[in-house]
C-alpha cells in the first residue's frame, strides 16, 4: 500500500472513548486575551464547561510565552488565572483550573532557565515548543540546561515538527534522553496535516507518547474533539495504561 493510500485510507470509527480516565488536561489556551487563544471571559468559561462535560477534573493551562510576539510572564498569566478563576467560582463551575506555560525556544527562554523564573506543573515539568521551520541549532544543549536545572522538559506536539519526518528515530532519542512527548489529540483526526497524523499513530505504536493534550485555543477544537474519541488511536492511546496525566492532580 502507498503512502498516500495509507494517509487517505477509511478509518472505521468506533464508540466514544470516555476521556474522564485521564483526569487532567494540560496544554491549552484559556485565559482570555493573552494570546491567541480564548477571546473573552466568557469563551473562557464555555470552553471550562466544555472541558468538564467531556469528564475532566483538572485543567493546567498554558499561554504562550515568546520574546517577540506574546510577551506573557508569572504576573500577566497568574493575574489571567484569577480572574478565570473568580468567574467560575461566581458560576459555581466545580473544576481545578491552574496555569503554567508554554514556552517557546527562544534565547528568553534560555534565559529563565538559569534564573529559575520558569512557570512549572506537576513534578517541576515545563512544556516548551520548538519554530515549526527548523530544529533550533540549540535545542540540545537547552534540554540538557532544563535538567541539570532541575526541570523536567516535556516537548509540546512533537507530532508537527515536519524536519523529523524523515528521521523518526528522533523521536526514540528524545525519549531516550529524558524528554516527555505531548501529543495533540486533534492530530489523531487529520486536523493539521495528513502526515501530522501518520507521524503521531506511529508514536503511538512505538509506545512514545507520555502526555495527551488537547492545545485547545476555542469551542471548535473542543467539538473536534468529539471526532477525536472516536478514532481508533485514541482508542489505543487513552487505554494503555502508559499516560500520566491523571498524576498531575
Amino acid at each position: 500500500m502507498s503512502l498516500f493510500s495509507r494517509i487517505f485510507r477509511k478509518e472505521k470509527m468506533l464508540a466514544q472513548i470516555d476521556l474522564a480516565c485521564l483526569v487532567t488536561d494540560f496544554h491549552s489556551h484559556l485565559i482570555p486575551k493573552i494570546d491567541d487563544g480564548s477571546k473573552s471571559i466568557e469563551d473562557s468559561i464555555a470552553m471550562i464547561r466544555r472541558f468538564k462535560e467531556l469528564g475532566y477534573k483538572n485543567l493546567i493551562t498554558t499561554p504562550h510565552v515568546m520574546s517577540d510576539f506574546y510577551k506573557n510572564d508569572a504576573d500577566s498569566i497568574l493575574g489571567g488565572l484569577e480572574e478565570v478563576n473568580a468567574e467560575l467560582n461566581k458560576q459555581h463551575i466545580d473544576i481545578k483550573l491552574t496555569a503554567a506555560a508554554e514556552y517557546y525556544l527562544d534565547e528568553a527562554f534560555e534565559a529563565k532557565i538559569s534564573s529559575k523564573e520558569l512557570l512549572t506543573f506537576g513534578d517541576n515539568y515545563v512544556l516548551f515548543e520548538l519554530p515549526f521551520f527548523t530544529e533550533p541549532p540549540n535545542f540540545a544543549e537547552i534540554v540538557f540546561q532544563l535538567q541539570t536545572n532541575g526541570y523536567k522538559p516535556i516537548l509540546a506536539h512533537p507530532e508537527r515538527y515536519g524536519y523529523w519526518y524523515n528521521d523518526f528515530n528522533k523521536y526514540i532519542e528524545l525519549k531516550e534522553k529524558g524528554v516527555f512527548l505531548q501529543l495533540n489529540i486533534l492530530s489523531l483526526i487529520g486536523h493539521y496535516s495528513p502526515e501530522t497524523k501518520k507521524i503521531a499513530e506511529k508514536m503511538i505504536d512505538e509506545n512514545l507518547v507520555t502526555f495527551l493534550g488537547s492545545d485547545c485555543h476555542n469551542m471548535h477544537h473542543l467539538e473536534l474533539m468529539e471526532i477525536a474519541r472516536q478514532k481508533p488511536y485514541v482508542h489505543q492511546l487513552v487505554s494503555s495504561g502508559k499516560l500520566l496525566n491523571a498524576t498531575l492532580i
